[in-house]
């Protein structure tokens, strides 16, 4: 019997039950994608984040409950703040390889920094089957990078947006919400993914690194406060530097123990 440590964290709240909840399990070693896959689904997460220390280098994978994905934010900071405040990794910079390359994370005090390549977006016109499915007949802008991007007038719709999801599952599955924000914050969104199994991701850092870009260049600023308005809710510090976006948040950790593997 092979025994791994387990602990799930919530990523973008400094509290249990907010942000985002991500399984991490650090490895000895690679198990076959089948198992990973399998303990994904038994974690019944959005995202489960696999790391395998090796030397100077930590490997990381993500898996939802049907598939290995080539980025996640929220499991990011998650398997970040094991490896800090768990494991007692011994600098306060760590860098993750992974499907999208180096990443970086940083630590400061209980903020705990992202650095990801930047996802620039173009203009292009949505699908009807997609609006008509988000229930969505007016907006600002429609972009896409690798989510769509729909702008929308003010916080207040994008709160009140209720998608059908099983009518999204069979067509475009990723899509972004946002507007200006209000008072401290200087945009909002929602992220709605079924076609991942994630009807909607409470806190989305992938989403992020197509919005900062948008917003930095829509506001003229660089550094911003964000808040994804979904029902757990989370607050992101983003900055643009060039082509790399800085995603900062805290994470709380809700449950530790020991997987059993035959």
């Amino acid at each position: 019997m092979q025994e791994n440590d387990f602990y799930l964290v919530d990523a973008f709240s400094d509290k249990a039950f907010g942000g985002n909840a991500a399984a991490v399990c650090p490895l000895d070693a690679w198990l076959p994608d089948e198992t990973l896959l399998s303990m994904a689904k038994q974690h019944n997460q959005s995202e489960t984040a696999f790391f395998v220390r090796r030397d100077n280098e930590i490997a990381l994978r993500w898996f939802t409950t049907q598939k290995e994905v080539n980025l996640c934010g929220h499991a990011t900071l998650a398997a970040a703040y094991v490896l800090f405040n768990e494991l007692d990794y011994p600098d306060t910079r760590l860098h993750f390889e992974t499907a999208s390359g180096r990443l970086i994370v940083t630590r400061q005090g209980e903020w705990l920094t992202l650095d990801f390549p930047a996802c620039l977006t173009e203009q292009q016109i949505p699908p009807a089957r997609m609006m008509s499915a988000l229930g969505i007949d007016r907006y600002v802008e429609a972009r896409k990078g690798r989510a769509w991007v729909l702008v929308l007038e003010n916080r207040q719709q994008v709160e009140a947006v209720t998608p059908a999801i099983s009518a999204m599952i069979p067509g475009e599955h990723k899509v972004c919400v946002t507007a200006r924000g209000e008072g401290e914050y200087d945009f909002v969104s929602r992220f709605f993914s079924p076609g991942e199994a994630v009807w909607e991701d409470p806190v989305t850092g992938s989403a992020h690194t197509m919005l900062i870009p948008y917003w930095s260049d829509k506001l003229g600023k660089t550094t911003m406060l964000a808040r994804q308005v979904s029902a757990r809710g989370g607050d992101i510090r983003c900055e643009l530097k060039g082509d790399r976006v800085l995603m900062s948040g805290q994470a709380t950790l809700y449950l530790k123990g020991t997987l059993f593997l035959r």
